[in-house]
This record gives C-alpha cells, structure tokens and sequence, in this order.
C-alpha cells in the first residue's frame, strides 16, 4: 500500500493517512472571530479527505496578528465558532489542529489583496514588538524592543490561547516559530541583536521558544500531540541554519515535542531562495534522520507520486500541502485514486467515486 494513505499514530489521535492541511492565511476575520469562510475553508478539506486539517496563523494577542483581518484565540469570544469548525471537521473523519502565533515586527498589516503595507496606527495599525528594535522592511514602524515583561505576558498569552485551543476541541496544537515571525524572530541572529539570555548564543536565542513550548505544556494535555513549525534557514548569510535547526529539534524531542514541521525563510528581505519542487524536503530529511524527531514535509509538492517519493525515501513523515489544497480541496481523494489506494469517500459523494479522471 502506498505510504502516503498508511495511518501515523501520534500518541491519541491516528491519522488515518500522511496528507496535512498547512496553516494558510486567510484574511477573513473581524477582531479575530472566524465565520462561515472558516468553517467551509477548514470543513472541505475535511470532507476532501485530508487527515490533519490546521488552521492559520491564529493571532495569541490582538498585537500579535499578522494583520487585521487574522483570526485570533486571544478571548473567549473566539472559541464558540471554532468549536463549531473542529465538531464539523472531526465528523467528517480528519484530526483538528491549530497554530498559535505571533507576528512580531510582521505584524499590524492591512488585507493583502486590498493594501500590502503595514498600517500605521493613524489608519487601524498598532505598535508592534520584536527582540531587537529593527523593522523587517525600512519602510516599517520601529519595533519596540520587548522587556521581560513584555517575553512574560508572551508566554502568558500562548498559554492561555492554548487552554481555548483545548476548550475549543482541537486535537493538536502547532507552536509557529518560522517565516520570520516573533518566535522565529528570536531565533535568528539577523533579527535578535539582544545582550541579555534571550540573545547572542543559540542557546540564548531559542530560550524564548523553549520556554514558550513548557508554558504551553503546562496547559495543553501530555497525551496531545504538540507540533512546532520551524524555518529551518534564512536562506541567508550569518543568519539562523540548517545546522541549528537540527540542534533545535533535537531539543524540541527532548522536550515531548512530537513533530517539526519544517519550512524555511521569510526572516530577511535578502533572503534567496532556490525554489523548485520540493526544495525544502531536505531538511526535514537532514532534522528526522539526525534526530529521529517525526517531520513534516513542505513547499511546492503538488503530485501524488511525488508526495510519496518523499515519504518512501525516509525523508519526511508527513506530508503539508497549501497552495496545492487551494487548487483542490479534495486531492487526498484524487491522489489515492492515482497511487491506487480504494479509501473511503463521504456517503454523500460515494456516486461520483467511480468517475474519476
């Protein structure tokens, strides 16, 4: 049988297959609140037959959305609908996750589509935070430098997004260190100029994440799985790398995390990326083989059989698909047609299985 349609145990949950809804920003929230978009965005790909379906990036504090039109989890308010999202999904036979995020220096943008920049708070914006006092792009407001009250009340509000993530019913938890945002912020020593224990020394710059994952241990149930996306390079000289993210993740097991889900860049505006199909599968090769941790594979894996080369080389345990998801919401199904694995469809659409082109 193909590996792609093999079920994982991930200690409570099983995934009845390898193929993961990545977190995909949608821009359609007011203060935070998912609705309807969500609840067809996130539910299609349940009933499409994806075993993990994420969330976005869901904002911890309304000063930590990437923009304003993010979803949050940083008030009660937030868990009625997505208890609503997580009951569709888990009927429909897939596993709910959320990512917890903050956006740091990246954060207090308008809708993307409407107006790419970062408002100011003159027009809807907000001030934002980071490590170091240095904006991701020239033309953005400064970030203030966050004091250790400001890493305490942090920590404090991804523990507390993570009891609503419980409260709400979702089944695994994503921590967000990667594509350049506050975690990944810290991490990287382009963005963090600190002289205190949270900078200088790789032990110093992923203290802020380490401590992050124990508070949301304290909160989130030892049987839960716990994922932490991570960009394994800046694609950038002197900036965080390949060698560090496996040293990171060695870590991250030690401390009961049980999957690195491995993407990369969107740290440094001088970033160069060589993009080609699959080109970030490498390292969670490199992170899994080094240190026996599960991984997620990610970026530009848009076919069946390539799926499960990845999977068939060792090179990744999971497989997460955006953009390819987008197009298709129901490419689980269509790729086990094609890798000739029968698997059950919804009964509602069980007429249209044996007319697949």
């Amino acid at each position: 049988m193909a590996l792609l349609f093999t079920p994982l145990r991930l200690k409570n949950i099983t995934l009845k297959n390898r193929i993961v809804v990545s977190p995909m920003c949608e821009y359609s929230s007011t203060d935070g609140l998912a609705n309807n978009w969500h609840l067809v965005h996130l539910g299609s790909r349940a009933v499409g037959g994806a075993a993990l379906v994420l969330t976005e990036a869901t904002a911890v504090s309304p000063e930590g959305r990437i923009s304003v039109a993010d979803l949050g989890i940083w008030k009660d308010e937030h868990i009625i609908k997505l208890r609503e999202i997580t009951d569709f999904i888990h009927q429909n036979g897939a596993v709910s996750g959320i990512q917890l995020a903050h956006a740091g220096r990246k954060a207090s943008f308008d809708i993307p589509w409407q107006n790419p920049k970062q408002l100011d708070n003159a027009h809807g914006g907000w001030p934002t935070v980071a490590p170091s006092a240095l904006p991701f792009n020239p033309t953005d407001k400064t970030p203030l430098a966050l004091d250790f009250e400001g890493i305490a009340k942090v920590k404090a509000d991804f523990k507390a997004a993570t009891k609503r993530a419980l409260q709400a019913g979702f089944q695994v938890v994503e921590i967000h260190a990667a594509h350049g945002y506050l975690l990944h912020q810290f991490l990287s020593p382009l963005s963090n100029h600190r002289n205190d224990e949270y900078g200088g020394s790789f032990k110093n710059r992923i203290r802020l994440l380490l401590e992050v994952v124990e508070s949301v241990q304290e909160t989130w149930p030892a049987e839960n799985p716990l994922f932490v996306r991570i960009s394994a390079t800046d694609w950038v000289e002197g900036g965080w790398n390949e060698e560090e993210s496996v040293r990171l993740s060695a870590l991250l097991k030690a401390k009961g995390v049980d999957v690195v889900d491995t993407s990369s860049g969107g740290l440094d505006l001088n970033q160069q990326i060589p993009v080609q199909p699959g080109y970030q599968v490498p390292f969670a090769k490199a992170i899994k083989q080094q240190t026996g941790i599960t991984t997620g594979a990610v970026g530009l894996i848009t076919e069946a059989q390539q799926a499960e080369a990845i999977l068939q080389e060792g090179a990744a345990d999971l497989i997460f698909l955006a953009r390819e998801l987008l197009r298709d919401p129901y490419f689980p199904l269509h790729a086990a047609f094609q890798l000739g694995v029968d698997v059950k469809w919804p009964s509602q659409y069980e007429r249209a299985k044996t007319r697949l082109i």
